[in-house]
């Protein structure tokens, strides 16, 4: 049996205390510790649960490779177009890749990840393939939850939708989907596919939705319809859902209120270039929210550095969050909401739950989100991960 003892932490910023954790979960107070227990002096830092990474690509990274020089359209359907190309051109390695970016994940405070890994007729299952061995080889570091993503659509690009069905055979946690009209441009044939890959293989959905305003709107009610026809309440997530950001706010509540009642997720990446869903407006709702970086270091853009806290910071700036309750929602996105759209079993604090945390530097969670400062200590399963912002495994 594993232990140890994190003296002098303060839990979500309370009093100090000790915090003991057994055999991989946190045990109840007083409860004996045997002889050897390691013993960790926290210096009064906040403890809180491991943050959590709910929507990035994975196998898209660039980190380590030499810079990238970006030259690509402004469209949508130019960035995947070259992305599909230059894998080619640099021979990106997904699972390598992956792995650089997981642990630069896991030295920022992330215990747990939800990658969407493109699925497509040119690069087959080799994106899927390769952050699964990603997995394996950091299982008991991080935990890895893996999208099979119809990158480059599903009715335009014919043998995508049998790829899909093999990776969700393969191990693939999620089924993906993208912009039902403005890329597919049949959103029916598209969301039949989708929820038909989810139902036979007993998979929740992630569709990742860009289209603005009525377009978005419109795709968003045939999700919403597909997912109370189904049954399938509190198992669909929209990523970006950029139409929720509308200027007709009208509109964008009655969405919200849809949302709320089909128990629909939202994931947000507050991206600072377009119209956003309103965070608050979602949590008065009761909607789910969770956050994530999307790509990082990537053909798409040269941003990101896998830090959640930052992403908590891009969140309050995009929702102008300012009091420090405010900044514990942005907070609450980036840990609790991604770790209750992934189901995550045993998230949290208490007692027998599982010893997935992170050690953050500052008076209060607004402050460790404003200063940003390395993580001293990182815990996944009751093992120590990573130390002073650096992870103990190794980058490849």
């Amino acid at each position: 049996m594993t232990s140890l003892l994190l003296r002098n932490t303060r839990p979500m910023g309370a009093a100090a205390t000790d915090i003991a954790i057994l055999d991989g979960r946190f045990a109840a107070p007083g409860a004996p510790l045997p002889e050897g227990t390691q013993v960790i002096d926290c210096a009064g830092a906040i403890l809180a649960p491991g943050l959590v990474e709910a929507h990035t690509h994975l196998d898209k990274s660039l980190l380590g490779l030499p810079w990238y020089r970006n030259e690509v359209g402004p469209r949508l359907i130019d960035k995947i177009e070259n992305e599909r190309a230059v894998k080619v051109s640099l021979g990106l390695h997904p699972q390598v890749q992956s792995e650089r970016q997981a642990l630069l994940s896991v030295s920022r405070g992330t215990t747990h990840i939800r990658s969407h890994v493109d699925v497509d007729t040119e690069h087959g299952l080799a994106g899927i393939e390769g952050v699964a061995e990603t997995r394996a080889r950091l299982a008991g570091i991080v935990d890895i939850e893996i999208v099979a993503f119809p990158q480059s659509g599903m009715m335009i690009r014919p043998g995508t939708a049998e790829l899909m069905d093999a990776a969700l055979s393969a191990g693939a946690d999620v089924v993906g989907g993208l912009d039902p009209c403005g890329i597919d441009r049949d959103p029916k044939a598209h969301l039949d596919v989708v929820f038909a890959l989810a139902q036979k293989h007993g998979k929740p959905v992630d569709i990742h939705l860009h289209e603005r305003d009525a377009l978005g709107a419109f795709s968003m009610e045939l999700i919403l319809e597909r997912t109370k026809a189904l049954g399938m309440e509190g198992l669909v997530t929209v990523s970006h859902a950029f139409c929720l950001g509308m200027a007709d706010r009208a509109a964008a509540a009655a969405l919200t209120e849809a949302l709320a009642e089909a128990r629909v997720h939202i994931i947000t990446t507050a991206p600072a270039s377009t119209a956003v869903p309103a965070v608050k407006e979602l949590a008065a709702a009761g909607v789910l929210t969770g956050a994530g970086s999307d790509g990082i270091r990537d053909t798409w853009g040269p941003y990101g550095n896998a830090d959640m806290l930052e992403r908590a910071m891009l969140v309050g700036l995009r929702n102008n969050l300012r009091r420090d309750d405010e900044l514990a929602l942005a907070f609450d996105i980036c840990t609790r909401g991604g770790a209750a759209i992934m189901a995550l079993p045993g998230y949290g604090l208490a007692p027998g739950d599982r010893a997935d945390a992170v050690l953050l530097s500052g008076e209060t969670l607004a402050e460790a989100i404003v200063t940003r400062a390395p993580r001293p200590l990182v815990v996944k399963g009751g093992r120590v991960v990573a130390r002073a912002g650096a992870a103990l495994r190794p980058a490849p």
